[in-house]
Formats: C-alpha cells, structure tokens, sequence
C-alpha cells in the first residue's frame, strides 16, 4: 500500500509539471507569426487579421532590438532577396561574435547533420509584410537619437513606396505608418515641415474612402496646428473635414480631445467638456495610456472650474493621476476657497509645469472666478462691507476695480445686492427664507405637476373589452354552486367531505 501511494503522489507531480503555463512566443516568434497572420489577411480578405496584428504593435515594439529584427528578417525572407537586403541596410551589422555562431551553426557537424533543416522561405512575403518590417524599424530607430534623422529618411523612402504599390490592403498599416513619420517629425526634425505631405495624403484618402488614414491623418494636422497654437487653422480643419465614422476608438479619443482645446480656447466651455469626456471614454485603459490619460483629465479639470464647477476629489487620488494632478489640485482648492492670493502663489510656484502642459492661459482666465467665489463668502457673511474692506479681502489693486467686480457679479446674478455709491460700500441681500412664499409655490407646483402626471397615465392605460363581464359569470357561477353544494348538505344527499372538489 505505500507503494501505490508513492507512485500515486509521484504521478501527481508529473501532472503539475504538465499543466504548467506554456512560455511566451519570443519577439522574433511573434513578428513571424504576425507575418502569417497578414499573408493570411490578404489571401482570405480579411482586414480583421491585419487590425489584430497591429494591436500588438505598442507592446510588441517595446521589446524588439537590433538582433531581433535582423532574425525575424533573415526568417521570413530568403537568401538573395533584394527586399531583405534593403531592410538589412537600416539596421547595424551584426556584430563577429553572432556572424561566428551563424557560421558554427550552418557548418554542421555529423551529430547536427542528421538533424532536420529548418525550413526557408523560397519566395518573399506579401509587400504589406515588407511596410510591417519597415514599420518596426522606424519605431526602433527612435529609441536612439544618433538614429532620429536616419528615421525620417526610412519614413520618406517608406510613403513613396506605399504610394507606389497603391494596395487598399494595406491601408490599415499605412494609418499606423503616418503616426510614426510625424512621431520622426517631432523628434528628429519641425513638426511644420510634415505638414505639406500630411495635406496631401489627406486629400488622397478622403477620394479613396480610406477611413483608417484618413482619421489617422486629421489627427495628425490637428496635433501640429496645436502644437504651434494654430487654433484658428485647426477649426477650420475641422469645420472644412468630415471625421470617419468607422474610426477606432483611439482615434476618436485623440480626435476629441483636439476638439476639446479648440473649444475650451475659444470660450465653448460646454461643448469643450462634452469633447472631453468622449476622449475620456474612448481613450485606452489608464494603465494602458498613461500619458494620455493624464493630459486629458489636466485639461478636463480646468474645463470644469472654468464652468463652474468643482472636479470630484476622488479624481485626483487616482494611482495614476495623483502625481500629475498635484499641482492642478492646489488650483482647485485655492478655487474652492475664493483666495486670490492663494491662487497667485499656486500659479507662479507651478508656472513652468502649465505652460509646459499649455494649460496656463486658460488657468490665468480662473482669476475671474476665484473673486466671485470671494465675493459670494462675503456676501453670505456680511450684510454691509465697503469696498475698500472688500479690496482688502480679495488683494484687489484698487477700490475701483473692487467696485467694477462687485457691480458684474450683482449684474451675472452671483449675489444680491447693490452698491451705495455715495457711502461706498455694499448692501448684501437678504438670505431667502426655506419656509417663504417662494417655496412655497415651488411645492405646489410641483405637486401639480405630479398630480397631472399620475391622472395622464391613468387616462393612458389601456383593458381589455368586456373583461369584467367574464369575472362576474365566474363569480356568479361559483356563488350558485356554493348555493347548490349547501342545499344538498342541508338535505343529507352528501357528505361532509364529498364532492366538495375545489371548493
């Protein structure tokens, strides 16, 4: 018996070792199994497989180097191809060491002799493979910046070649392959001189239905018109283009997020924060895009104090915005609490951090209501103040500009009140009572309101015709029986406990 139980015990071990998780597909396994996903997407017509591959792209470029793309080349493509020569040429040469393990290893010996070859490719990949590596490379030389200016000429050399081929397969890779030339752009060159190409390929694409360029593209023109702040240019952009309704949600969450600096710029506030919170839904998990997670809320909560409102606190205890939203978080208190002096000191200690997120004219526009926010603690704690204790209070210049404030916020309905000029102070409203005529009448109406509701839904139901004349034959028939059932009972035809039934 404690044989068979050791055995058992050791069988168990063998069925853990087999259930273990199999290892991730190295990066060169990857592209090449991405390779026969897109040579499979061009043979069936199905755009779905290329989408699939370039989801992988963002983490999939993360772990690629120099050797990993020379293999995964050298594996898709045969020996004397002249396309894998050419991508061979952006790439390093291999260092001596790697050149003498290839060596060792297609030498042979008699022990590797008898093993299997590996198989080659005979003949090259479908092109869209050839702008997939190409796509790879570009995003590799810009982990580098000895290797920024090479980029742009592979992403130059790689446009013309997509131009030339002219393949609505490769559309898909040829949205992703824009992003990366503007990416080499804007580290290697002026994000101006892209623009030129960029129109161009726009108006291509629109004639050809391209949706995946197109909406790649007019993210791409509205990105340079900001980041010059160009804003008029970019609504006219905008207002002149039609975004692609079958656009990804990436792209829909850059697009709306563009739409809501213009807006907010241009003192939309409204239509600004209902842009925002679109990108906000549309964009990637916070963990997935930090980076555009953060700068959306930056510009989110600034919208919100501009209209008024006052962002929820849990927002900026937030794991991955907590550290970015520090200094927006002493705006919003210093907001909340009408200090004007607090405010000024917030904004000049982070000015460099706003003008980098290029948040700072639109904080500066806070001053306004920071001193109405003032105003309103002074109106519901003082019933008269003069104006120059009001300019005291709110660090304003003078009892003028004190005046000027208090004379627009009684005008914009902040508070109630007027100002007695002569006396030069301030006569505060009276607090509305919760119990006055006002409220009063409020209630009513409301009560009215659902009163009439409750007669309109009961004058909406709908029964069934002559529904009640079959309840009363029914009750009319068990009343007879039940009159039936006691006779007989009186009479002594029946038992107590026969032919009751249901009864």
């Amino acid at each position: 018996m404690p044989d068979v139980e050791i055995v058992k015990a050791t069988d168990k071990k063998d069925e853990k070792k087999d259930e273990r998780k199999p290892e991730p597909p190295t990066p060169t396994q990857e592209i090449k199994a991405n390779i026969a996903l897109i040579d499979r997407a061009i043979n069936d017509l199905e755009t779905r497989l290329t989408h699939r591959v370039l989801r992988s792209l963002t983490a999939l470029r993360k772990r690629i180097n120099d050797k990993v793309l020379r293999d995964a080349i050298e594996e898709n493509y045969p020996k004397d191809s002249a396309v894998k020569n050419s991508l061979l040429s952006w790439l390093p040469p291999a260092p001596a060491v790697e050149q003498s393990m290839e060596v060792d290893t297609t030498s042979g010996t008699n022990a590797t002799a008898s093993l299997p070859p590996s198989s080659k490719p005979t003949s090259d990949p479908v092109p869209e493979a050839e702008i997939y590596f190409r796509l790879l490379i570009i995003h590799h030389l810009h982990t580098s910046k000895d290797t920024y200016s090479k980029s742009i000429e592979l992403s130059h050399e790689t446009v013309d070649k997509m131009q030339a081929m002219n393949r609505r397969s490769m559309d898909p890779i040829a949205a992703k392959i824009w992003f990366a030339v503007e990416r080499s752009y804007e580290l290697g060159g002026e994000l101006a001189d892209a623009r030129p190409m960029f129109l161009a390929a726009q108006r291509t694409a629109s004639l050809r239905h391209d949706d995946d360029t197109q909406a790649s593209l007019i993210n791409r023109l509205l990105r340079g018109y900001l980041h010059y702040n160009l804003y008029d240019q970019a609504d006219k952009l905008v207002s002149k283009t039609t975004f692609p309704a079958s656009a990804s949600n990436p792209q829909y969450a850059r697009y709306h997020y563009c739409l809501g600096r213009i807006k907010a710029v241009q003192l939309n506030y409204t239509a600004a924060h209902t842009n925002l919170q679109q990108a906000i839904r549309r964009a990637p998990a916070a963990k997935t895009a930090p980076g555009f997670y953060q700068v959306v809320h930056k510009l989110f909560v600034i919208v919100e104090l501009l209209m008024g409102d006052i962002p929820d606190r849990g927002l900026f205890r937030h794991p991955v915005l907590e550290k970015a939203l520090s200094a927006y978080f002493d705006i919003v208190k210093a907001v909340r609490t009408g200090s004007l002096s607090e405010f000024q000191t917030t904004l000049n200690k982070h000015a460099a951090q706003f003008e980098a997120d290029k948040t700072y004219t639109l904080i500066v526009r806070l001053r306004q209501n920071v001193i109405k926010t003032g105003i309103r603690r002074l109106s519901l704690s003082y019933s008269r103040i003069s104006l120059r204790d009001i300019c005291l209070k709110l660090h304003l210049d003078s009892e003028e500009d004190a005046e000027y404030i208090v004379g627009k916020a009684i005008r914009d309905g902040v508070i109630e009140g007027r100002i007695v000029h002569e006396k030069g102070w301030m006569e505060c409203g009276s607090q509305k009572d919760g119990y006055g005529p006002e409220a009063s009448d409020m209630f009513g109406r409301r009560i009215g309101y659902c009163l009439d509701l409750h007669n309109e839904s009961v004058k909406a139901m709908r029964y069934p015709l002559n529904a009640h004349r079959k309840e009363l034959a029914a009750a009319q028939d068990a009343r007879e029986r039940e009159k039936e059932l006691a006779k007989e009972i009186q009479e002594g035809d029946l038992d107590d406990d026969e032919g009751l039934g249901d009864y």
